[in-house]
């Protein structure tokens, strides 16, 4: 494991709208507590814990603020594609390749309890107060992809692993990527490789509403990250799109265009901006140099839908985005096996809007 200080780093922020344009230097911390790619990251509610989950079995724990290791997570077979931490940053919940989604005792590693499946877990998401959660199945086998509910007691000796409810992909060959909490955990949002964005009712697992294919996403939905307020949300696809949607009535509200798949997006809890990353896939760079691959994560205006800056740094595909809680700092994660912490300077926060 290396946490290191690597060479200041640009971002130029610009503003059409106040015709502006600052230089914000930020100095990057390097976290190398990964052997393989990168998947997720999460930050915990009070913004000084960050989880990683990588294709190397091992979830891992860093303090924000120095980029130290503080644990793992040891435990998992397969790949860990997701986790999710609870309000009061007591339990850790994972989702494996190895068909299992496994709950934790944050502060001591412990296992707690182990939902087995008969495919993959894809992505887990906590619900407001932490009694539920819903984790999301792969395709496998005969197996087609689905949604599943679980209740999450208090006493983890009183944990059982029955769904509360399941809900099937009606295109049950098409992976869930993602699928996350609706306003007051009255609804479940899921979006995946089939392009189609679906809100459930969590009671009856009834579908509400799917996004218009019109102006919906084209091509697979990589990623997934709800505002702060849980009124909108962001979706990322592999067309080279993000979009900003209504959470209650799945309207669109904003477009933004880059010329990169997307892998992960990221919204601002502060400032008006959304961040997007991506890039080609290694087998499609010819060459090792990052710019090649457009292997950086770009910030956009939320309201205005112009690209406004970036940060380069990664030597991969950006797989994982996440904006601290308190809009203080960012973290991504790529092909490359490194988590870059990134903390802003003065400079990015006197940027009118």
């Amino acid at each position: 494991m290396v946490a290191s200080s690597t060479k200041y780093v640009r971002i130029t922020i610009q503003s059409s709208s106040h015709d502006q344009t600052l230089e914000s230097w930020i100095r990057p911390i390097l976290l190398k507590g990964h052997e393989r790619p990168l998947t997720c990251l999460r930050y915990n509610r009070d913004g000084d814990l960050l989880f990683s989950c990588a294709k190397d079995h091992t979830p891992t724990l860093w303090f924000v603020d120095n980029g130290e290791r503080l644990g793992t997570y040891r435990g998992h077979n397969g790949a860990v594609w997701c986790c999710d931490v609870s309000r009061d940053s007591s339990r850790l919940i994972t989702g494996s390749a190895d068909q299992t989604a496994k709950l934790w005792d944050v502060q001591s590693g412990e296992q707690l309890f182990t939902f087995k499946f008969g495919s993959p877990a894809r992505f887990v998401d906590f619900s407001v107060g932490d009694h539920l959660a819903v984790i999301t199945t792969d395709p496998f086998m005969e197996r087609t992809s689905a949604i599943h509910v679980k209740r999450i007691a208090e006493d983890p000796q009183d944990q059982v692993g029955d769904s509360v409810l399941v809900i099937n992909n009606p295109d049950g060959k098409k992976r869930i990527n993602r699928a996350v909490w609706g306003l007051l955990n009255k609804t479940i949002v899921s979006a995946g490789e089939d392009a189609v964005i679906r809100i459930w009712d969590t009671e009856t697992g009834t579908l509400l509403k799917e996004s218009d294919e019109e102006v919906g996403h084209k091509k697979a939905i990589t990623s997934l990250c709800k505002a702060a307020d849980d009124s909108h949300f962001l979706t990322g696809s592999l067309d080279k799109t993000a979009k900003l949607w209504d959470m209650r009535t799945l309207t669109l509200i904003k477009s933004y265009t880059t010329v990169v798949p997307v892998n992960a997006v990221a919204m601002s809890p502060l400032l008006n901006h959304v961040m997007l990353g991506g890039g080609q896939d290694a087998s499609a760079v010819t060459t090792t140099d990052h710019r090649a691959g457009k292997f950086e994560a770009k910030f956009y205006d939320t309201i205005l839908e112009e690209e406004i800056g970036g940060v380069k740094g990664h030597f991969g595909p950006i797989n994982a985005l996440a904006f601290n809680p308190d809009g203080k700092s960012f973290s991504s994660g790529g092909e490359d096996g490194y988590v870059r912490l990134h903390h802003f300077d003065s400079n990015y926060f006197d940027i009118k809007i």
